[in-house]
């Protein structure tokens, strides 16, 4: 009987991992978080240019811990943004975000987004990230 179940065993996948994201300094909990989990340096930090990306919205409110599942194991990077009035939107002001923004790894951050690779982190099983958010305004 135990020899009949192995067949089923070994064909059997593991589920996809899970990563749980804590974000911390939230300077409001209005409007929501907007996830995006990638793994495709192209398409770092904006999520739309990738198709195989996870991207999701997490009220504010609930933003201190979270799930995102990724599809596979593999190399990823996490960009945040504290979508405070929910336009599903980073708003900037002369190219200065005016909300609050955060990555995988929490890389320095001087002009513009940091590079996948400083935010990019193996996920080969269920695992977590936290988050720092950044306001520059």
């Amino acid at each position: 009987m135990a020899l009949a179940i192995l067949p089923l065993l070994i064909g059997a996948s593991a589920p996809p991992p899970t990563v749980e994201v804590s974000v911390t300094g939230l300077r409001s909990a209005k409007g929501q978080i907007l996830v995006c989990l990638t793994t495709n340096p192209k398409a770092f930090p904006d999520c739309s240019k990738d198709k195989t990306s996870v991207r999701m919205a997490v009220k504010a409110a609930d933003a201190g811990d979270f799930a995102v599942h990724a599809p596979a194991t593999g190399t990823y990077a996490i960009a945040v943004v504290h979508d405070e009035n929910s336009n599903n939107k980073m708003d900037v002001a002369i190219f200065v975000p005016k909300e609050g923004f955060g990555f995988s790894r929490n890389p320095a951050i001087t002009v513009g987004p940091p590079s996948f690779k400083s935010a990019s982190f193996a996920v080969a099983g269920d695992m977590r990230q936290s988050i720092k958010m950044k306001y520059m305004l």
